[in-house]
């Protein structure tokens, strides 16, 4: 089965096609099929899924899924929440998408790491919030979210991942997410919890069958 991924980031992209692969599913990233990014102005991690999830679906006229995840600091009070991807504001300067993409990430970590400056709580969470679509007016979306516990360290740790993955301490561990193996992350993730959440929803709501090879499909 065509998915359509709701999304423009090609690391969002291999993650959650290496985690969705046990599915005989084809991901493709919206940007390659000349759909824009959709607007996201809800408060809840769930409703911008959903409206992602739609706009993909009705610019392409496939199915779609997407991700709307981010972090939540306890002592922000959720923050940065649903604006994680764009906590710090920053002018576009780099045409690359990729390139901006990196230089954001290191702007919101560093407001972040700004406003926990001197204060002892450090525990927050990754949310992660998939919704998969048949179609735009699909009256039965399938929502699956996952979470990942850690703290939030005050200097940046690590060069893998992406967005706030060299912040977040995992205990467990004893390494940020940024200094995780791509294995290890994929299957300890609030996007691999969520995945495998949302595996179970396509196999048993849309009869979607395992895929014959293990290799993921994504372009």
């Amino acid at each position: 089965m065509r998915l359509v991924l709701a999304s423009n980031n090609q690391a969002k992209l291999a993650e959650l096609g290496t985690l969705l692969a046990p599915l005989a599913i084809e991901l493709v990233a919206q940007s390659g099929l000349g759909v824009g990014e959709a607007a996201e102005p809800h408060v809840t991690f769930v409703e911008n899924a959903l409206a992602k999830a739609r706009h993909a679906a009705r610019a392409s006229n496939a199915a779609a899924i997407a991700d709307d995840s981010g972090l939540c600091v306890d002592a922000l009070g959720g923050a940065p929440g649903v604006a994680s991807a764009h906590y710090a504001a920053l002018e576009r300067h780099a045409a690359d998408r990729e390139a901006h993409r990196r230089a954001q990430d290191e702007a919101n970590n560093a407001l972040l790491i700004a406003r926990l400056r001197g204060v002892a709580d450090r525990r927050a969470r990754f949310v992660s919030t998939l919704v998969a679509v048949r179609s735009a007016e699909d009256p039965e979306p399938l929502i699956a979210v996952g979470r990942w516990h850690g703290d939030v360290l005050d200097a940046p740790r690590g060069t893998g991942g992406f967005g706030y993955d060299p912040l977040v301490f995992i205990t467990a561990l004893g390494k940020t997410v940024a200094e995780l193996d791509a294995a290890t992350k994929n299957r300890l993730s609030h996007r691999a919890h969520a995945s495998e959440r949302m595996l179970v929803l396509l196999r048993d709501e849309w009869q979607l069958v395992p895929r014959a090879a293990s290799a993921p499909r994504t372009r």
